[in-house]
């Protein structure tokens, strides 16, 4: 998917083509930009692009490519990341080998030169702030072990087929309701609760941007977006959370919100209006969590033993 990406999106598809894994389908979703991302798009054949006439989101998009796709597998992209060459190939080793494993990502580095670390997976902590491992640290070999991780990135994330299908509800697999930002947190969750593996495979090797986290390009980013980055993870709670946990971590949880807020009324006061969105979709991911909790199928103490840590 991708947004204004024509500054990024060439040397992305490069890293594409340049996989050792065979690929057998490469889309390319496009949601209305108002740069020359199409110019440069069309200077590959091989991909099938589609334009959008409206900006749908991170969300949207992905859910749009993922319909397209007709694999066993799917590859979701940021157009700001660049592959090693045996990515796909080093994951695919990992999910083939265990049948059980339905996403994997690789070590995604921030400043590869400077070994600056951007992701190794998502680790959440018990105020149900979910954040990226081994994000900002110089990599000095400790994330060097293959291992089993809360959730994976959806930067480059490496999705099971049989996963997606059996996650999916209405035909989303992303949640439509998050527009973009921590989407993958709730997938991840959801494909938890429902028995699936999730790995971390550090062999595979690529670079990520993620340039606006940084206080000037975060201006940069519309209100909308800003809303969801903040709001998104209310929605993941209310979804896929157990009431006993939920409260067991309370006082956690309410501390961190406390905080949030503060920084709001300081900083972004116009980040306030984000509960609006969570009112807008209270009954919307009421009816989800139902679907949800109903399909799950392990214990609750084999999810909460990822949550570790109260900040």
């Amino acid at each position: 998917m991708t947004y204004n990406s024509a500054a990024d999106i060439g040397t992305c598809l490069d890293s594409v083509f340049a996989q050792t894994y065979p690929i057998q389908q490469i889309i390319v979703i496009d949601n209305n930009s108002k740069d020359n991302t199409e110019e440069i798009v069309t200077l590959y054949p091989q991909v099938y692009f589609i334009k959008n006439s409206v900006n749908n989101g991170f969300v949207g998009g992905h859910n749009q490519a993922i319909s397209y796709a007709n694999t066993d597998y799917v590859l979701v992209l940021n157009p700001d990341v660049v592959l090693e060459p045996t990515y796909v190939e080093r994951i695919m080793e990992c999910i083939i080998q265990k049948m059980n494993v339905g996403a994997a990502t690789g070590k995604l580095y921030r400043d590869m030169e400077s070994r600056i670390m951007d992701s190794t997976g998502i680790n959440i902590n018990k105020n149900r702030r979910a954040v990226d491992r081994g994000a900002g640290e110089i990599d000095h070999g400790q994330y060097d072990k293959d291992m089993s991780v809360f959730g994976v990135s959806g930067a480059a994330a490496i999705y099971k087929r049989a996963m997606i299908d059996s996650i999916s509800n209405e035909g989303q697999f992303f949640d439509e309701s998050f527009f973009a930002y921590k989407e993958d947190v709730d997938v991840s969750w959801r494909a938890r609760l429902a028995g699936w593996e999730i790995c971390f495979v550090p062999e595979a090797i690529a670079q990520h941007e993620r340039g606006w986290k940084d206080n000037n390009s975060r201006k940069n980013i519309s209100l909308k977006t800003r809303k969801h980055s903040y709001i998104n993870r209310h929605f993941y709670i209310l979804k896929n959370d157990k009431l006993s946990y939920f409260l067991l971590h309370l006082p956690i949880i309410c501390t961190y919100e406390l905080a949030c807020l503060l920084y709001m009324v300081i900083k972004e006061p116009r980040l306030i209006s984000a509960y609006q969105l969570f009112f807008k979709e209270y009954k919307a991911l009421k009816m989800k969590r139902r679907w949800i909790q109903t399909n799950s199928k392990v214990p609750s103490k084999q999810i909460y033993e990822y949550f570790k840590g109260i900040w």
